[in-house]
This record gives C-alpha cells, sequence and structure tokens, in this order.
C-alpha cells in the first residue's frame, strides 16, 4: 500500500510539473512572456485570457511560475479586482481539450495547455520549462 502511495504521489506530481505551452489562434501576433502576464493579471487589454478551473494542478503551476502568485493570491487578486470594478477574471473552461477549441475559434485569445497537448488548430507563442 505504501509502495502505491509512493507511486500515485511521484506520477502526480510530475504531471503537475509539465512544460506548459503558451498558446494563441494562428492569427495572433507574437507576445511575450511579460506581456502573457500582463495579460493574465488584467493589466493588458489586447487578448482574451482562457483559465483552466480553481485548483487544476496546471492552472496552480502557471500561476506560480509565469504569474509568481499563489492561487490564493491570485483569488484574492481578482476579488478584489471584480468588487472594485475594475477587472474581469480570464475566461474559465473546464478542460484542455475545451481550452484549446476555445483558442483555436476565437482570434483575440490566450491560453496554457501542456506542452506535450499542442495540436495544429493553436499556436505556441512560449513556453515555460521546468
Amino acid at each position: 500500500m505504501k509502495k502505491l502511495l509512493i507511486a500515485s504521489l511521484t506520477l502526480f506530481s510530475s504531471l503537475c510539473m509539465a512544460d506548459i505551452a503558451v498558446i494563441a489562434h494562428p492569427a495572433t501576433a507574437d507576445v511575450s512572456l511579460d506581456e502573457v502576464s500582463r495579460i493574465y493579471m488584467g493589466r493588458a487589454g489586447n487578448l482574451m485570457p482562457v483559465n483552466l478551473p480553481e485548483n487544476h494542478p496546471l492552472r496552480d503551476q502557471f500561476e506560480q511560475e509565469a504569474l509568481g502568485r499563489s492561487p490564493a493570491q491570485m483569488k484574492a487578486y481578482w476579488s478584489r479586482l471584480v468588487f472594485t470594478g475594475k477587472g474581469r477574471p480570464p475566461v474559465e473552461v473546464d478542460s484542455v481539450q475545451a481550452k484549446i477549441e476555445f483558442v483555436a475559434s476565437n482570434p483575440n485569445s490566450l491560453g496554457y495547455i501542456p506542452a506535450s497537448e499542442v495540436t495544429d488548430q493553436v499556436r505556441v507563442i512560449a513556453t515555460i520549462a521546468n
């Protein structure tokens, strides 16, 4: 039982620490990682950011690595902006596949997915390596 638990935790941690591909519609112009961060923080309005659900391991990893904030900090940040009427949080979709489809069909959207799941429907504009 103990070995099964250790194996499960090892597999889960390796899935959580995958390289992240920042994706956009194929027609979208290049965007730097700094601009991606500003877009996800609501400080740049050119593209619509798309998030995975709260507590999704990839979202947690993206927020920590790309935005430099914990999930709790991001929740508090967006709560404050929404309450004061100064911003709208990123659009949220249920899965990586839903995010790929959303970004592929919306030219002004931006998302992040595991680098291993990139398809030809979207364009990788940056990679966050582990």
